[in-house]
Order: structure tokens, then sequence, then C-alpha cells
């Protein structure tokens, strides 16, 4: 077991070992997520360390895979739902209502169907509201118990603007009106227990003075909310602590941020709450895809690749960064390849389907295994089944232990939803 102390910030996509990596994309196929669960640990660790007196929720939107959850739940950690699924898969880890929270955002009624009768079996359960509709619907169905109100700080920040949260409409009440929703929601008889935003994902080191200020905007919430309501348990700041993808860039000081937060917040009698995702996961990932393509084009050389924007999107979807290994030119004990600018590209008949544009990589062979690094977070979450392509598999590293996690789709799978209606 790693001590937090002696945990590395940042796992970069060169500390891998090459030929373990391209042992398993041999044994198991590709394209292949591989998890490394002590390094889950270990980020979890380094990240409690710095935020002892807070409560630490994980995101489970980054990545759901049971053995992630049962190591988090392991360490201590809550878990933070976005939908009926994300809360069925946390209970099913072992976890109770108690170390749950639900945050809705425009709530389908068979999610608040299936939430309101999880919670009539353990009254525990969190539900966080982001408008006063979802109160209205939560109520309609006899749901009063804990309720946390999200609010829009009218702050945003993050790698992109699609995730920046705090700032766009869609999420939480105005902050301005918080107090009077919440005043509403104690009379009607809900338990008010907390407040809670989110900034944005991906928060980099420049973006930190935004961040401070929506945290301060927070301790300021929480005390109007405190004197016109009563004491709330907590304060949730959200996540969206960024981790670094490019191979210059630094990691967060957590021990900065975690005192910068503090700072920020101000004297509050509730408990500060953070929910990260990202940061428990990314670096503890890598996404395994072999060549079977070398092209020149007019002007760069196209490596065509087994995995696509069906297995990371990514790269399509925000013009994400990922660091990429030839994972065999590396272990070769041949001469070292001569570097040449290549574009590397999935089999998605997209032009968006591309993990980098003239990188500069080994001279690329037909059956190399490349290595995409950071693909821990919103990887196999984001995969999908665009062109009738199944999903891929995935293999977690858990010591010295290896063990296949979630088999590889087949085009059977793909179809068979079609084959029961029929």
């Amino acid at each position: 077991m790693t001590d937090a102390a002696d945990s590395p910030p940042v796992r970069r996509l060169s500390d891998w070992d090459a030929a373990e990596l391209e042992s398993l994309a041999d044994e198991y196929g590709s394209p292949l997520y591989v998890l490394d669960i002590e390094r889950v640990r270990e980020n979890y660790r380094r990240l409690a360390s710095a935020f002892p007196d807070a409560d630490v929720l994980y995101a489970l939107k980054a990545n759901a895979l049971g053995d992630v959850l049962a190591a988090l739940r392991e360490e201590g950690a809550g878990l933070e739902c976005a939908s009926a699924g994300e809360v069925r898969r946390a209970l099913e880890s072992g976890a109770s209502g108690a170390d749950v929270h639900y945050t809705a955002v425009n709530p389908p009624a068979r999610d608040l169907d299936w939430i309101v009768d999880a919670w009539a079996d353990d009254l525990e359960l969190t539900v966080t509201a982001g408008s006063e509709d979802t109160i209205s619907r939560l109520a309609d169905r006899g749901y009063d118990g804990r309720l946390c109100l999200r609010v829009n700080p009218g702050i945003g920040a993050g790698h992109h603007e699609k995730v920046q949260t705090g700032a766009a409409a869609k999420f939480g009440v105005p902050a301005e009106r918080a107090v009077d929703v919440l005043e509403d929601a104690t009379e009607s008889g809900f338990d008010v227990v907390g407040i809670h935003a989110h900034v944005g994902s991906g928060v980099s080191s420049d973006q930190l003075g935004a961040h401070r200020d929506f945290v301060a905007r927070m301790g300021d919430l929480a005390r109007d909310v405190s004197d016109a309501v009563g004491e709330l348990e907590f304060v949730d700041v959200g996540g969206g602590f960024g981790v670094p993808y490019r191979e210059d860039e630094e990691p967060l000081d957590l021990e900065s941020v975690a005192g910068a937060m503090w700072d920020a917040i101000g004297g509050i009698d509730a408990r500060l709450a953070i929910e990260p995702g990202r940061f428990f996961v990314a670096d503890a990932g890598v996404l395994l895809t072999e060549i079977n393509t070398v092209k020149r084009a007019r002007e760069t050389t196209v490596t065509g690749v087994d995995a696509g924007m069906t297995t990371l999107l990514r790269p399509a979807l925000y013009g994400a960064y990922h660091p990429i290994r030839n994972l065999t030119a590396d272990s070769s004990d041949a001469d070292v390849r001569e570097t040449i600018p290549q574009t590397v590209a999935g089999p998605i008949c997209e032009s968006g389907d591309v993990f980098c544009s003239d990188r500069d990589l080994p001279a690329s062979e037909r059956g190399d295994v490349l290595a995409i690094g950071n693909a821990g977070a919103y990887g196999y979450e984001m995969a999908n089944q665009y062109n009738s392509r199944p999903r891929p598999a995935s293999v977690v590293l858990d010591g010295d232990s290896v063990r296949r996690s979630r088999r590889r789709e087949t085009v059977d799978d793909v179809t068979r939803l079609e084959r029961e209606a029929r």
C-alpha cells in the first residue's frame, strides 16, 4: 500500500511498462482499456490527505466500473451520482444511502420514480435538486427526505466550454433565489441538509482564481441560507480538479488548492464536501489500440488504428489532447525508429475521428500497439456503438493480479435489443 506522501502527483504515459501493456493487448485483444486500481487508491489518498476535514465523494460519471467503486469505498469515499443508473451501481457496490448523493439535472420521470423507491428503503439517501420543478416533482411522489439545492453561482471554469457548468443556465437555481427556494422547501416538510454547485470539469492552475471566487460565493450563500432556514450539514463545491494531460503540464498543488478553498469559504458551521471524478481515475487508465493501416497522404502520414471516436470520444467531442506512445517501438530491441509527424485516425466514417494530427511519433508499422494515456476518465463511460461497432473490453491491474473486468461486446450484443423486440 502506497502512502499518500510517497505517491507521485502525476503518472505519465511514459511511466507505464511498455512490454507489460503490449502483452495485455496480445492476450485480451484490442481496443482494450487498462485500469490500475492501486493508482486510483493512491490518487484518493493524496487528495484526502490535502482535504482531511472535508467529505470526499467520487463522481461516478468519470468511470463507473465496479472495481473503481469498490476500491474507493474501501478508502472511505462517498459516491455522487448523476442518474438513477449510477445510484443503482453505487448501492450494488455495497454503499448505503448515507454514502450516496443523487444530483438530479432535469431528471426523467423514470429516474425520479426509481430514486424515490430506493429512498423508501434507505431514508439516508440525499437528493440534490437543481430546480423548483424537481422539488415539486419529488413532493408529488411523496419524497420529503434529505434535500440539497444545486445553485448556479454565475462563475464557470474548466477545460472546455462544454463542461463549464457553473455559469450555464442548465445547472442549478440562480444563487440569488436560493434562500427563497429553500424556505419554501422547508415549509413543505423537506429536510434541507445542504447546498451544492460545480464550477466545471478539468479546472487548471490558471483558473484557480475563478474557482476561489466561486467557493467564496458558496460560503456567503451558506451563511445566508443558515440564517434563513437553519444550520446546514454540508456545502458541496463539486469537483473539477484538473489533471495534466500534456506532457509539459504540471499537476495541481493540492495543498495550495485546499488552503485557498478554506480561506475563500470563510467561517461556516457546515462541513465542506468535494466530489472529484477525473482526478482519481484519469492517469490510472490507458487505452490500447493496434495499428492496421499506414498511409502516406498528401500532407501527412495517416496511422489507422482499431480504436476510434466510439472507443474514446474526448478528442472528437472536446478537441482534447491525449498523449500517445508506440509500445512496440519502445519495447523492441531493434534500432530506434525515425520520428515522423503522424495523424492517428480510427475506423469511423467521420473526419473528426482522429486522436491527433501531425503528432511526432516513431514511424509506425502495421501490427504495432499504441497506448493512449489519461484514458481512465470519460473513456469507456462515453463509448458508444455508432457505426454498429461493439464497445471494447476492459482489464484491471490490482497489484500483481490482472483480471478482465468487462468483456468485449460483439455484433450480436449490438443487435440483441432489436432481435428481442422482434
